[in-house]
């Protein structure tokens, strides 16, 4: 069975170091030395043309991870060129760990010495970045910020060791230069800020190397987040029974689809019936209605003027869509206030978002999903704050309001009450398109109408989304991807 894969804070990863060290009878140098030598075998993998290997080394032990490299290559005939950096006055070798000291003393016994970070860089095949690792908690300053820039100038492709030098591991933001990875090697565990906002354009490929460290060591440790890929979802979606009927696979209610914008309520409710839905019926406005019907018979549409007439159909809805094209003047607000009076479990998103955001309220029945601005909005801060940690402000919103948050971007995050976060390791940039949102909403109300927990109704409709969207990428690319492409692929992929 396939289970999703654990991902932890900095400090939970010195704490398996320590216990790895202390437990399994190695210490920092032996496992810098198993640190060299995956990475060296990641780079023969994955270049394996490359024979001039410029190492840029920095004074902790991501520099070790980078002197052991350096003398493993040249063992096997590569030409490793070593700048070591010192920080702020330091010495190449510095005061600090004695495995990393060690690290450079065999290399400069058995190599060919470092060369001085003046500025040149020398001509390479690749760069193997051990410049910083997971503690860095300042941006990078003078020589380092200049070798930063000058590796990304180079377009050379990188390998980072454990994290780009420049990247916060715990958020995933980076405050200034940050090496732009073509691949990244996570050690021992997977680090959570690799995963989601700015890091997904700097770290390339993550592969994770536990190292020899056992399971057993790892597992002592509870994991800060957990990546859900698509290898998940045939675990997750469980083939019907040959005697199914519709009512046992629940009835969504999409409401929505104000004067103008009714195709955002037709995706949503499209979305519902392939992700299979037993029902999909369609609150929205009468003149909106025989387009909606002429496009997708399937779904029952209902012209719905006021608060009043929205209430027969809020009855027997299992789950209630909300937001789509609904707008936030007098109809959209008063069939808002119906659905949230109804108690209904329902899944908000777009205006649905922005008027909860004007009158905020816990909705412990509700499946928030907003984007990075719909999310500041909710929180009263500036987006850019958002971004700059996005598990702190998934966290907030699940304090705030006491439900399921879907905070939506590259590296989506899925987090609720007493559970441990979940990053959906699925999506691409074409997903940045109008109408995205309205798919998601429909799918999530779709599994949560179909027995799925609140939690892994968010979860797992997440994934499916971005599932769907990479297959649909991979035919004709990223750019001008559009939402209904998603669709064939969504029934593909509910069907493992």
């Amino acid at each position: 069975m396939n289970s999703p894969q654990p991902l932890f804070r900095v400090a939970q990863v010195r704490d398996i170091d320590a216990r790895a060290i202390r437990d399994g009878g190695i210490d920092s140098y032996q496992l810098m030395s198993l640190a060299g030598a995956a990475a060296l075998a990641l780079l023969r993998q994955r270049w394996p043309q490359a024979r001039r290997i410029g190492i840029a080394c920095g004074p902790g032990n991501n520099g070790g991870d980078g002197f052991v490299l350096a003398r493993l290559a040249q063992q096997i005939g590569l030409v490793p060129l070593v700048l070591a950096l010192p920080v702020a006055g330091e010495p190449v070798v510095g005061e600090g760990d004695a495995g990393r000291n060690q690290a450079l003393a065999d290399w400069l016994e058995d190599g060919s010495g470092v060369l001085a970070c003046d500025g040149n860089l020398p001509e390479v095949d690749l760069w193997v970045d051990a410049v910083f690792g997971i503690g860095l908690k300042r941006v990078p300053e003078g020589q380092a910020r200049e070798l930063i820039d000058r590796i990304n100038a180079s377009q050379k492709p990188v390998l980072a060791l454990d994290v780009p030098s420049g990247l916060d591991a715990d958020s995933g933001h980076a405050a200034g230069a940050c090496i732009r990875a073509s691949a990244t090697i996570s050690f021992i565990v997977g680090k959570r800020g690799l995963y989601t906002g700015y890091a997904r354009d700097v770290v390339g490929e993550v592969f994770v190397d536990d190292l020899q460290v056992s399971g057993a060591t790892i597992s002592v440790v509870e994991p800060a987040a957990l990546l859900l890929t698509p290898h998940q979802l045939p675990n997750a979606l469980a083939p019907r029974h040959r005697n199914a009927h519709k009512g046992e696979h629940g009835h969504v209610l999409c409401v929505g689809g104000e004067h103008g914008m009714g195709g955002a309520v037709r995706l949503c409710a499209e979305a519902a019936l392939r992700v299979g839905a037993g029902l999909a019926s369609v609150a929205t406005r009468g003149s909106g209605v025989a387009a909606l019907l002429a496009a997708r018979p399937e779904a029952m549409t209902h012209a719905v003027e006021n608060a009043d007439a929205l209430q027969p159909l809020l009855q027997t809805a299992n789950v209630l869509a909300v937001g789509p094209g609904l707008g936030q003047g007098d109809w959209g607000r008063a069939l808002y206030a119906a659905a949230i009076a109804s108690g209904k479990p329902l899944i908000l998103d777009a205006d649905g978002l922005n008027l909860l955001a004007a009158q905020p309220q816990v909705l412990p029945q509700a499946i928030l999903t907003p984007h990075p601005g719909e999310a500041a909005r909710l929180l009263g801060i500036h987006t850019l704050d958002v971004q700059r940690d996005r598990f702190a402000a998934v966290a907030a919103l699940v304090e705030r309001y006491r439900c399921v948050i879907v905070l939506k971007g590259a590296g989506t995050l899925v987090a609720a009450p007493d559970e441990t976060v979940r990053v959906i390791g699925a999506g691409n940039p074409g997903m940045a398109t109008g109408g995205m949102g309205d798919v998601l909403t429909g799918i999530i109300a779709s599994l949560h109408a179909q027995r799925f927990s609140a939690f892994d109704a968010a979860s797992y409709g997440a994934l499916l989304h971005g599932a769907a969207a990479d297959a649909a990428a991979r035919i004709d690319g990223e750019r001008g991807l559009l939402p209904s492409d998603l669709f064939p692929h969504l029934r593909r992929m509910v069907n493992p």
